[in-house]
């Protein structure tokens, strides 16, 4: 009765399949023939071109994408609540060898095409001042938010008029698309994204997340970065073996559903007390110490998030009957 995150959530059996089927003699760093796949699988799912390398974990992917994005005298526009600010240990910062994240606000950890503007408008194109090379959206948010197609391709269009790069955090990637019911292309490429962090641990993987190019130039430095940052795994074909078996029949797409399902029942419990909108998989409440106290005595695990406010995650595993207890127990606070 574990809720506090879907990090903790067993791997999929499709994936601890596909790591015993991979575990044969191949080329090492990359070239086996199993990372010779990415590409084109995720290219279908995409309905593009695409350069996919796998990554060992959320942080070296997002981490890498900017670093490809952005030089070390450079800035990267992302939210004051982003991951990539307060939970990646400063290694957004270590990885592009310095360059600044440079925090704005937004309601329910969200950026806007008009906050965007207005920060920007505020800087001095001198050498004085720090200047923007890339922007980094949550997909979904901190705060279980979900950016639209049309939210994406607005701060697309903001990215583009500024020569700015767009990268996209999509720890879960797989719960927003679920969520809007769209194409995972929809709410990339042809809404302006350059580059994915496409989460898969979060949804039933255990090792490996895709960081999807939708520009070939990004990839060319990405790899080269990879392998000087210690992320060029010899043994790779376990990863990409991951990432494959989670595309195929869309085993990605029916975790998140299932995820999301759980954090729906979840919602319709907590009724007024929920502080943010249920729109992926994480459920955000107003709760007292001793309510909270009241829901681990009997035996639901959760974070607390900040003075009277608790975390709920339902992972890809927690389908409704496993969810339904804690729900009654919310609504019975």
């Amino acid at each position: 009765m574990r809720f506090f995150s879907d990090n903790a959530a067993p791997a999929c059996p499709a994936v601890l399949d596909a790591i015993v089927a991979a575990n044969a003699q191949d080329t090492a760093y990359g070239g086996d023939r199993l990372s010779a796949r990415l590409d084109a699988r995720f290219g279908e799912l995409f309905g593009c071109e695409v350069a996919v390398l796998w990554m060992p974990s959320g942080t070296a992917a997002n981490c890498i994408a900017l670093a490809a994005m952005c030089p070390p005298h450079g800035g990267i526009v992302c939210h004051r609540d982003a991951h990539i600010q307060n939970d990646e240990g400063g290694a957004p910062e270590f990885y592009t060898h310095g360059a600044k994240l440079m925090l704005i606000d937004g309601e329910g950890a969200k950026l806007s095409p008009d906050t965007i503007d207005a920060f920007l408008g505020t800087l001095r194109d001198d050498v004085h001042q720090v200047q923007p090379h890339a922007i980094s959206i949550t997909q979904a948010t901190e705060a279980g938010r979900v950016y639209t197609p049309d939210q994406v391709a607005a701060i697309g269009a903001v990215a583009r008029t500024r020569s700015l790069g767009l990268h996209m955090d999509g720890a879960r990637f797989a719960n927003a698309v679920a969520h809007l019911g769209c194409t995972p292309a929809e709410v990339t490429w042809r809404a302006g994204v350059d580059a994915l962090s496409f989460g898969f641990i979060k949804n039933g993987g255990m090792s490996a997340e895709a960081l999807v190019f939708f520009r070939p130039d990004l990839a060319k430095v990405a790899r080269y970065r990879r392998k000087r940052a210690g992320l060029l795994a010899s043994k790779g074909r376990f990863l990409a073996a991951q990432l494959l078996a989670m595309l195929d029949d869309d085993v990605w797409l029916a975790n998140a559903r299932t995820a999301n399902a759980g954090a729906q029942l979840l919602a319709q419990a907590a009724g007024a007390r929920l502080v943010h909108p249920v729109e992926a998989n994480e459920v955000f409440l107003r709760v007292t110490a001793t309510e909270a106290a009241t829901l681990r005595a009997q035996g639901f695990d959760f974070y607390d998030w900040g003075a009277g406010q608790a975390r709920l995650v339902v992972a890809w595993d927690q389908h409704a009957d496993v969810v339904q207890p804690l729900a009654q127990a919310i609504a019975a606070l």
